[in-house]
């Protein structure tokens, strides 16, 4: 089951959504591979600073953030990976680098990477090593209203 947050938002949203549990992993492309679902299906959330300011940045799992181009693309003076140190605190209510991508639950700033418009469906972190949340795109996109960006390669 979802973390309850997200369960909770979920569910007063009335978002269709499937819990998918896992081997626990780590990675994202180990998740994918747990999870028997291709590297692109998976949705990674990783935290960055943004001009001082945490924000998740939201990719494939088969995709590599580059901080250059997210930095040129916000127009920012400064975009650097978070480190879990710097975060953990943010998500009370989830494993360590186990977060989902609702930044607009934990008071940050979403940008998702422009290839997952192409995907009808996302699967992402629950809150846990050991589940996934899979629902459509279209629900995702219009809860969280992430700023999409292309910052990968």
């Amino acid at each position: 089951m979802p973390g309850k947050k997200l369960k909770d938002f979920l569910d007063q949203n009335d978002i269709l959504y499937t819990s998918i549990m896992h081997s626990p992993a780590y990675t994202a492309q180990g998740i994918a591979h747990s999870a028997h679902i291709s590297g692109k299906e998976i949705a990674k959330t990783v935290i960055v600073k943004v001009d001082g300011a945490f924000a998740m940045a939201v990719m494939p799992a088969n995709r590599k953030l580059v901080l250059e181009i997210l930095k040129d693309k916000l127009g920012a003076k400064e975009a650097a990976l978070a480190t879990e140190s710097e975060f953990a605190n943010l998500f009370p209510d989830c494993e360590p680098g186990a977060m989902p991508p609702f930044g607009n639950l934990y008071g940050m700033a979403v940008y998702s990477c422009a290839e997952l418009e192409r995907d009808e469906e996302i699967a992402f972190n629950a809150g846990t090593h050991s589940e996934l949340v899979r629902m459509a795109y279209k629900d995702f996109r219009r809860l969280v209203n992430p700023k999409v960006v292309d910052f990968t390669r």
